[in-house]
């Protein structure tokens, strides 16, 4: 229950003493509180959603094969993995001889195991190492795919990667209410990735 103070006309109270203003108390409505102004790029859900994990954030990330961190994505911990590895391999960017900036392949997890994802990869003449699922594997009519269990186990240097990562706290565990503030964290923690390399590779 709330009180507050509602101070009266002084013209409708008026009497003997001249104008005098009395306090009520009672019930009252609060004003709607403002609409906050998000900031640009900031999706509605934050980046937010509930999981077989919980609640939390997913990170989309791609590497080279080192294991160094080329570019993120972040959204609701439900979002498919099929929405957001074209935006997420659109940022990244190889320089390799002759000018080409695209891999030569790419190694995903099942996750990515999508039809839309394999033909996106194959109009840009990127190997996909992807194995499939067992729901594809039950509903698959003709031969399978293309899957070279070799190159697939690089994969490691990505889980490393998301490992060295989580050691920085901010991004472990979500503190920053806006998606764009998180973004922000896992980036820096990228920077500082490079930093420690570099000092590491001027130092040998």
């Amino acid at each position: 229950m709330l009180c507050s103070v509602n101070w009266m006309p002084a013209a409708a109270l008026s009497g003997r003493y001249g104008a005098w203003m009395a306090p009520t108390c009672g019930l009252t409505r609060l004003p709607p509180a403002r609409e906050k102004k998000q900031p640009d790029h900031e999706p509605p859900d934050h980046a937010l959603g509930r999981s077989r994990g919980g609640w939390g954030t997913k990170l989309h990330l791609v590497t080279d094969g080192a294991g160094l961190p080329l570019a993120v994505q972040i959204s609701a911990g439900q979002a498919g993995e099929a929405l957001y590895a074209e935006p997420v391999l659109q940022a990244a960017f190889i320089h390799r001889p002759r000018g080409q900036r695209r891999p030569k392949q790419v190694a995903a997890d099942r996750a990515y195991s999508h039809r839309r994802i394999r033909q996106w990869l194959r109009g840009r003449r990127i190997r996909a190492v992807i194995p499939e699922r067992r729901d594809q594997i039950r509903q698959r009519r003709g031969r399978p795919p293309g899957f070279d269990p070799q190159q697939y186990r690089r994969r490691n240097v990505i889980e490393r990667c998301v490992g060295w990562l989580k050691e920085a706290r901010a991004v472990a565990t979500r503190f920053e209410k806006l998606a764009v503030h998180y973004l922000g964290s896992i980036k820096l923690a990228m920077i500082r990735r490079y930093l420690r390399i570099a000092t590491l590779s001027n130092t040998a």
